[in-house]
């Protein structure tokens, strides 16, 4: 393994960040729960991200989702976005995230794997062909909005994983790939409780990989981390990589 403690430049190195709602709840984005309010706020959330809710009322759950997406863009990367692009003039980076915002790829990262999709990206719900054309904004939200239709007939979707869907493949075996290959592991802003994506941090601690957990609250996580920082995300990052010979002996 290339050495991650005594050297100013990694080349070599690979790191993996895994990365969940609390790196971008600092630069505003709401969680889910969070975005539940005033025409929201009374509808439960499996009839508005799930497979059913969609069957059932696609007009309602674009609506939300529409929403969702002006929400995501009206807000920018933070400086732990930032620092973790910034690591690719060192090391070999690799981002893993449970988020459906795009921060990470605006902020420069350029390998970022979605386990549970992209609100950025959508498909047809039928024949599964991407739609390139863009969605309308909404600054404002409202009950319901008609989602376009594919040519084949079929609504389009956003690509984000339903309660009850399978994770996208690819993206889940490329997050697997990022996790086994990985000299150090960078866990931050998740609380390590969802299924399956909590265990890609685990499989890194029982392969004897170094797992910095950064992170203000405790999690599941806490107690097998390498190196546990309780701080913010956008604090800790900038200058982890300065801090590693210390941080790892």
């Amino acid at each position: 393994m290339p050495s991650i403690t005594h050297s100013r430049y990694f080349g070599g190195v690979q790191v993996t960040v895994f990365s969940g709602a609390g790196i971008s709840a600092e630069s505003g984005v709401p969680t889910f729960r969070d975005a539940e309010t005033g025409l929201w706020a009374q509808v439960d959330p499996y009839e508005i991200s799930s497979s059913h809710g969609w069957r059932a009322h696609p007009e309602r759950v674009w609506a939300w989702y529409l929403w969702r997406h002006h929400m995501m863009s009206a807000v920018a990367p933070n400086d732990a976005h930032r620092a973790v692009a910034a690591w690719e003039d060192y090391a070999d980076v690799h981002v893993v995230t449970q988020n459906v915002d795009n921060l990470h790829e605006r902020a420069g990262s350029n390998r970022v794997h979605h386990v549970h999709g992209s609100l950025f990206e959508f498909h047809c719900d039928r024949c599964g062909a991407g739609y390139l054309d863009e969605v309308p904004d909404m600054p404002e939200p409202v009950a319901t909005v008609e989602p376009p239709r594919c040519g084949c007939g079929g609504l389009i979707r956003p690509n984000v994983v339903w309660f009850g869907e399978p994770l996208p493949d690819d993206a889940w075996q490329r997050s697997v790939d990022a996790v086994v290959n990985a000299d150090l592991v960078v866990v931050v802003g998740t609380s390590s409780v969802v299924y399956p994506a909590a265990g890609l941090p685990e499989l890194a601690v029982a392969n004897g990989t170094p797992v910095i957990e950064v992170n203000p609250e405790p999690t599941p996580l806490s107690d097998s981390a390498t190196v546990t920082l309780r701080e913010k995300a956008a604090s800790a990052l900038p200058g982890l990589l300065q801090r590693l010979p210390v941080l790892l002996g």
